[in-house]
């Protein structure tokens, strides 16, 4: 199985399990720790966790992504609302073996609620990383970091 398959699956698990439909911002009280490839985001205002554990995902995302702050929340959000739909699609209907083991699970992320600028942040950056590493297009924009 694919290194990438592992992160896709904690991070969606988490998104799946650890989301609340509240609309307020989780940046207020949110933490990010990064040991080596695993980036953890918590809020326990919201009972919030999300996970992502890849290998080399950490180092790109210092080393390559843009700085935050260099997006504006409505970019970052713009970019993951079409990208994990066709996610999902892939995920609900695979076209092939390759789309089995990288989408192996849908992702719970939804219009119109406020996830905050951390978890918009690092969930753009994981499609852009799985969409350069893995060289597949989600659809609508190409992957810039």
């Amino acid at each position: 199985m694919k290194n990438g398959v592992l992160l896709v699956i904690f991070l969606f698990m988490a998104l799946l399990f650890g989301c609340d439909s509240s609309t307020k911002p989780i940046s207020d009280n949110s933490s990010v720790k990064a040991l080596n490839d695993t980036v953890r985001i918590v809020n326990k205002e919201l009972d919030y966790e999300v996970t992502i554990i890849d290998p080399g995902f950490n180092s790109w995302l210092q080393s390559t992504a843009r700085p935050r702050g260099f997006y504006t929340q409505a970019h970052l959000e713009s970019r993951n609302i079409p990208w994990i739909i066709e996610w999902n699609n892939r995920a609900r209907s695979p076209k092939n073996s390759r789309d089995r083991d990288l989408f192996q699970m849908e992702v719970n992320y939804q219009n119109g609620i406020n996830y905050g600028y951390e978890v918009n942040y690092l969930i753009y950056n994981y499609l852009v990383y799985f969409q350069i590493k893995n060289n597949i297009r989600l659809g609508g924009f190409t992957p810039r970091p």
